[in-house]
């Protein structure tokens, strides 16, 4: 069996930047262990999103939407935080996306038995990138681990997971 982990947006201004929550930090020492089975297994292959704006992001529809600088290409925020860095440097692809959902990441995912999302936020790009995958490989395992995700919130994390339950994708670990 294959397996791809999505790694999403588990950047500075994510964690503990301007968009950052204690969620997010709360969420790293359990990603960093699942990253060192992970990538030890040698049917999973490890793919990291990130989240990547220009200087204008506050003239687009999503910055005047949340009017946050965030993800500036090349910025400090924009960077992977310290700690899966070197995951992402040892990654199959890094895939930067200007929007919520990656249109590209499908075209990365089409021969793996399972697809599973780990990252932020749930409610946001997490649930984006499922439910995108889903759509086009309506027959694939997709998976969230919920213990290595986070919401904007912890009620928009658990709403954001009924919803991909409810689109059948498996929630692992929810509390």
């Amino acid at each position: 069996m294959t397996k791809a982990l999505i790694v999403v947006d588990m950047q500075k201004d994510f964690v503990t930047g301007s968009l950052g929550t204690k969620e997010a930090q709360e969420i790293l020492p359990r990603l960093v262990k699942k990253l060192d089975s992970e990538s030890a297994a040698e049917s999973t292959d490890i793919i990291f999103t990130m989240d990547t704006h220009k200087e204008n992001y506050l003239e687009t529809q999503e910055g005047k939407n949340l009017p946050v600088t965030h993800c500036i290409k090349k910025s400090d925020g924009w960077e992977i935080v310290p700690e899966l860095q070197k995951y992402a440097a040892q990654a199959k692809a890094v895939v930067e996306k200007k929007s919520f959902g990656s249109t590209r990441l499908p075209t990365l995912l089409k021969a793996y038995d399972v697809v599973e999302f780990v990252g932020v936020c749930t409610d946001i790009c997490v649930v984006s990138n499922a439910l995108l995958v889903k759509a086009f490989y309506p027959e694939q395992k997709i998976c969230v681990d919920a213990s290595c995700c986070a919401g904007s919130t912890p009620e928009n994390h658990r709403k954001a997971l009924d919803v991909m339950a409810c689109c059948q994708c498996e929630i692992l670990n929810r509390e």
